[in-house]
C-alpha cells in the first residue's frame, strides 16, 4: 500500500501551495477521491477544505475551460 503524499513528506495541505493542490484535481478540475490519490482520510478531509478555500480565493479554477459549447 502506498503511503499518503502528505504523511510521506510530513506536511499538511495548504491553500498557499497551489501546485500541490492541483495534483489532486482531475482534468475537469474536480477533486479526486481517495482511491485515485491514495491520501489518508485525515489529509483527504483537509485537502478538500483547502482546495475549496483556494477556489474561493481564485487561486484555483472551479471548472476547466472546454471551449465554446
Amino acid at each position: 500500500m502506498n503511503q499518503c503524499f502528505f504523511c510521506q513528506y510530513k506536511v499538511d495541505p495548504s491553500y498557499k501551495q497551489v501546485e500541490n493542490l492541483a495534483k489532486f484535481l482531475s482534468a475537469r478540475k474536480k477533486i479526486l477521491g481517495r482511491d485515485k490519490t491514495s491520501v489518508c482520510a485525515k489529509h483527504q478531509r483537509t485537502l478538500t477544505k483547502e482546495i475549496k478555500y483556494a477556489r474561493y480565493l481564485a487561486l484555483l479554477p472551479y471548472v476547466s475551460y472546454q471551449g465554446l459549447r
